[in-house]
Order: structure tokens, then sequence, then C-alpha cells
């Protein structure tokens, strides 16, 4: 029959040659190199690996890491839920201009991001003068790398809220408003449950990308070893010195940090599937 849905079905033989072919391709771009690491960063025995992490460089890149990761993540989870809420639940004057804007570390490259942000903190920026004055450094230190991750993750929580919250619409919050519930309860009472999963998702992403970051914090950094390293940085100027192993084995923590923050992915996917596939119906 033509309203048949199974005879739109693609041919068996097809769908196995597709699949087959995805899977090809994905062991081949993404498994083979992962596993090659891995090799590479075992292959003079866990001694060598241990001793290569152990080293204060690399354990001062790891902390600088995860100092950035906790500073981003609350800081875009908090900002990116408010500019979803302004964005799905009011009409204003440059809506569209902001939402432009908020595409903007997807469409920029990193490292034109980071140099924004020497043409504002640098020596010659336009704060030079003010930071000069009070002390305040932010380039070549913590608060660049910070700035820097920032810019480059913001849209991962808000654009994973837009959609979610577009579909689930305002009347639950106005039905909510109705019967007397002030704002913070509303949001805590109604919003916030409706929305939590896309939310932990959106800041799973964003946890994954400001681990990784190598572009914008490279040119905000400094490349000051044991202060101004995070662990991407770190991998890059051991494989410049020939140091493969030390490389590598910070490269393969470095994948586990992100095969961790892939298996915190999937779980949420298979146990709240369904309010993250709303959040991506829209995109």
């Amino acid at each position: 029959m033509a309203n048949d849905p199974s005879s739109l079905t693609e041919p068996r033989w097809l769908r196995w040659l597709l699949i087959a072919l995805a899977v090809l391709v994905m062991g081949v771009l993404v498994v083979l190199p992962l596993g090659m690491v891995l090799v590479a960063a075992f292959g003079d025995g866990f001694r060598a690996w241990w001793s290569a992490l152990a080293e204060p460089d690399a354990r001062a890149a790891l902390r600088l890491t995860l100092f950035t990761v906790a500073i981003v993540l609350p800081i875009n989870a908090v900002f990116g839920l408010l500019t979803a809420w302004a964005v799905t639940r009011f009409e204003f004057r440059g809506k569209r201009l902001l939402l432009a804007v908020l595409d903007l570390p997807f469409a920029v490259s990193p490292v034109v991001a980071g140099l924004c942000l020497v043409l504002l903190f640098g020596s010659h920026g336009w704060f030079a003068q003010w930071l000069a004055a009070h002390e305040v450094k932010i380039l070549f230190a913590r608060p660049g790398i910070v700035l820097a991750t920032l810019f480059i993750t913001f849209p991962f929580v808000v654009r994973e809220l837009i959609p979610l919250m577009q579909q689930q619409g305002a009347e639950e919050e106005l039905a909510a408003r109705s019967l007397g519930a002030g704002a913070w309860t509303m949001f805590f009472r109604v919003t916030l449950p409706k929305i939590r999963w896309g939310l932990l998702y959106g800041v799973l992403l964003c946890g994954a990308r400001a681990m990784g970051e190598f572009g914008a914090v490279s040119v905000v950094s400094g490349h000051i070893r044991g202060l101004t390293n995070t662990l991407p940085l770190h991998i890059e100027i051991l494989y410049n010195e020939f140091d493969t192993t030390a490389a590598f084995a910070a490269a393969s923590l470095l994948s586990g940090m992100a095969l961790v923050t892939l298996v915190a992915k999937f779980w949420l996917e298979r146990a709240h599937g369904d309010a993250i596939a709303a959040s991506h119906g829209k995109h």
C-alpha cells in the first residue's frame, strides 16, 4: 500500500551497509586513535605512566584544569539558565540579535577568541591602564584562562535549554503564578524540575569542552610551566620536547576524564532520554 510506512523502509542490505560504514569510520577516526594513545601511554609500563603524571608540572596542569572547570560550570549553568529563561519567556527588542550572539563561540575560532581577550586586557588593551593602576592581572594568569574557557563554553548550556523550554511552554508556570506562587517558588517547584535533566546534559557537555579547550587558552595563558599550563597545553609542551611517554601519559589522563563524561552522558540519555530528546528536537 502506498500509505504503508514499511514500503518506505530501505532494503536490509542497505541498512547493514550504512551501519557498517558508520562503525568503520568511527573506529578509524575515533576508537583507533584513542586506543593508540593508551598503548603509547603504557608502552613503558605503569610505573613510567605514573611517574609522568606525578611530576609537579603535570599535577599543576591537572589542578589548573580542574580549577577552571569548577569555576566555569556553575557560572555557565546559572547564566545559561537565566538567558534561556529570558529568551523563551519574554519578548523584547534585539532578541534575534541575542540569539545570534549566543552562537558566536561556535562560529568564531578559539584562537580569535583568545586574541579578543588580548585586545581587551593586554598591555596595550582597552583596560590596560585600569588594570595596571589596580594591580589586576588577567592575561598570563588564571583569570584569563577562566575567561577564555567561559567564552568558548557558554553556548552549551543555553542551547540545550532554549528548545526544551520552548517546547514545554509557560502554561504550568502561569498556573502556578495564578495560584499565588512567588517567582522563586515557581522556579524551584515548576520550572527547574521540568528542565533539570536538560540542564545537567548541557553542563556535562560544557565540562567536556572546558577540560579539552586549547586554542583560546593557549593565546592567553603565556605557557608558564607549573602556573598557567592546563592539561592540553602541558601535553603540547611535552610532545614538542619529544618526551612522548609523558605526553601520552597526560593525554591518556585527559582522555580518561573525557570518557567519564561520556559514560555520564550515556547514562543520562538512557535514563532520561525523553527530556534530552526534547531539548534536541528544535535544534
